[in-house]
């Protein structure tokens, strides 16, 4: 699913461009993921609602629990610290090689499950991450953040009626998370139910728990309705005003053009606002 989520820092700006997901951070979202420069999330999204980081801290991160692993690969903490930092580092093949070993060796591991995934989607292998999140969590013992993945990976599939659903029950584990209701805003897009999409995503926003992530994917549905103005004056919350104006610049050419829906639909795009840091559980925000 799609969403903002490249960001780099520039005289104490964001600079975003719009990155379209293929899985974590549906767009935006995902697996739950979707990802940002902070790590591994589900908005929108990511997945994992981590705290963010600088990609200087994930590296950091990557070398000392991939010297730990490297001496024990069968440290289940080891394994799971050092495949997050690889996949906040975009470093996907490689963490999905250490969490398949990790999960072999903790095959009831419900986390690494997670993790697992999580990284399957990461990697564009859907079908066996929807799966894999479906066996992550139980009805006894329901993981919003699990949920949330599911639901962007089952976008991504084309299910949207289906994803849709499992927003609405992960919301009803944590009511008015703004991961969860980024993820299901972008998945209304999808089904072009832009005012309803609009609607869940304002009031995503109205949280204080919402990050950039989920208001630039806000300015993405604006920006789809042909409100421009609006959707520039939201960008500015966190882009200078010429990283603002290049970020609608782009969504009125996209919008003009008869396959405009491809924003929602995958694959990665420039808007000449900036150049993206690398990312992460929108979480899994996906």
């Amino acid at each position: 699913m799609p969403m903002f989520n490249g960001q780099s820092r520039q005289s104490g700006k964001i600079s975003v461009r719009p990155r379209l997901l293929a899985a974590t951070c549906l767009i935006g979202l995902a697996l739950g993921g979707c990802q940002s420069a902070g790590g591994p999330g589900d908005v929108t999204g990511s997945i994992g609602g981590q705290t963010s980081r600088e990609p200087a801290d994930w590296r950091a991160e990557s070398r000392s629990w991939g010297q730990r692993y490297e001496a024990n690969p069968k440290d289940r903490t080891a394994a799971f610290r050092y495949a997050r930092a690889l996949r906040a580092l975009d470093q996907n093949a490689q963490a999905l090689a250490v969490l398949q070993g990790a999960v072999l060796a903790n095959a009831d591991d419900r986390e690494l499950l997670g993790a697992y995934g999580r990284s399957l989607a990461d990697n564009g292998r859907l079908k066996e991450a929807d799966e894999v999140l479906s066996r992550a969590h139980s009805p006894e013992r329901p993981d919003w953040r699990i949920l949330s993945a599911q639901g962007t990976v089952a976008d991504q599939l084309g299910e949207h009626d289906r994803a849709q659903q499992i927003y609405q029950t992960a919301l009803k584990l944590a009511p008015g998370e703004p991961t969860i209701m980024s993820n299901l805003g972008l998945s209304l897009a999808l089904t072009r139910k832009l005012p309803e999409a609009e609607r869940v995503l304002r009031e995503a926003t109205a949280s204080g728990r919402a990050d950039i992530r989920v208001r630039q994917n806000l300015v993405l549905v604006l920006g789809l309705q042909g409100r421009f103005g609006e959707a520039e004056t939201l960008a500015r919350q966190d882009q200078s005003p010429a990283e603002a104006a290049a970020t609608v610049a782009y969504l009125k050419r996209s919008v003009s053009q008869q396959n405009s829906w491809d924003l929602l639909k995958g694959g990665k795009t420039r808007s000449g606002a900036g150049k993206a840091a690398t990312a992460g559980p929108a979480s899994p925000q996906g």
